[in-house]
């Protein structure tokens, strides 16, 4: 039997006015998988979530969410669907019960249904204690648990996350995912979030990188990272990348990718070149680094650019 898909996006593109936001974008989500989309900021992934999530029309391509059409049953898929957006949803004024309980009546779930519902999640989410305290005197941390419980009142099949750990530290980050990794495992729920932090695409099943509205990589993260073949990076701070790239190809028969203001390399630990390297290159080199690949250094060998350099320029 073939793979069952949550969700199948084919050929999809979006534009607003002559900017392509999404171009070509394909990719099938299996059911009861945790999907990252991970990309830069401003590289496509909230518009795709838009569109996921039943809020931006489709204007060319196919997305089928549970085998149903996005462009002809909408309302049937808002039935199967959780939605947790990057800004907060929850009502400051109302205490967490009481935005628990609105949002289930929302969705028409009522009586003894929402009640043992609330109480799981109260439960499951570690809420039980505050479920009488406003939101507004909670934590960045606790309102972004009470936005995910609220959210799974409806028990949704899949769980749609726009950058869910925005603002949270990295060690609530380590927990939401803990908790994200338990809905998987205890409901089939299929998870899909987009984000721009590395560590979080590494803790997933699966993560497609995405780049000017494209998707370049998709694949288990240790797959991608598989595929650099090589066993370290060697990222080098220096004035001239361009120009260094040309002497270390020229002397040592090292390929590398040059990324703004560093000159990055993948190669083998035991590559004795390195060690010479140094050496021969002391006065162009500011710093260098010596790393096991991660999923950024795949999104660097792809496209030539860093992270840093390409939310710096969207900001601009």
């Amino acid at each position: 039997m073939g793979k069952e898909y949550a969700i199948a996006i084919e050929g999809l593109s979006f534009c607003y006015g002559e900017q392509n936001a999404l171009k070509n974008f394909s990719c099938n989500i299996e059911k009861g998988e945790i999907f990252a989309l991970l990309g830069p900021n401003g590289g496509g992934k909230t518009t795709l979530f838009k569109i996921l999530s039943t809020l931006l029309p489709i204007q060319k391509g196919n997305v089928k969410i549970l085998d149903l059409e996005l462009t002809k049953n909408p309302k049937e898929i808002r039935k199967f669907i959780g939605v947790v957006f990057q800004n907060p949803s929850i009502d400051l004024k109302l205490t967490v019960k009481e935005n628990m309980t609105h949002y289930g009546r929302l969705f028409n779930i009522r009586g003894k249904t929402l009640r043992k519902r609330i109480e799981q999640n109260l439960e499951h989410f570690d809420l039980k204690d505050r479920q009488r305290e406003l939101a507004e005197n909670l934590s960045g941390g606790l309102r972004r648990r009470l936005e995910l419980s609220k959210t799974l009142i409806t028990e949704p099949k899949i769980l749609l996350l726009d950058e869910p750990s925005t603002g949270l530290d990295p060690t609530i980050r380590i927990d939401f995912s803990t908790e994200l990794k338990r809905l998987q495992k205890e409901n089939g729920t299929t998870i899909v979030f987009t984000t721009h932090h590395i560590e979080e695409a590494e803790r997933c099943d699966r993560v497609g990188i995405i780049h000017q509205g494209q998707l370049i990589a998709v694949g288990r993260p240790e797959e991608l990272k598989k595929n650099i073949a090589q066993d370290v990076v060697v990222k080098i701070e220096t004035k001239n990348p361009k120009k260094l790239k040309e002497e270390v190809l020229k002397k040592f028969h090292l390929d590398s990718t040059v990324a703004t203001e560093y000159l990055i390399i993948h190669t083998s630990k035991n590559d004795e070149s390195i060690h010479k390297f140094y050496e021969s290159f002391s006065d162009q080199i500011q710093s260098i680094t010596i790393s096991q690949p991660s999923l950024e250094d795949v999104f660097v060998q792809k496209t030539g650019y860093q992270f840093k350099d390409l939310e710096e320029e969207s900001k601009e």
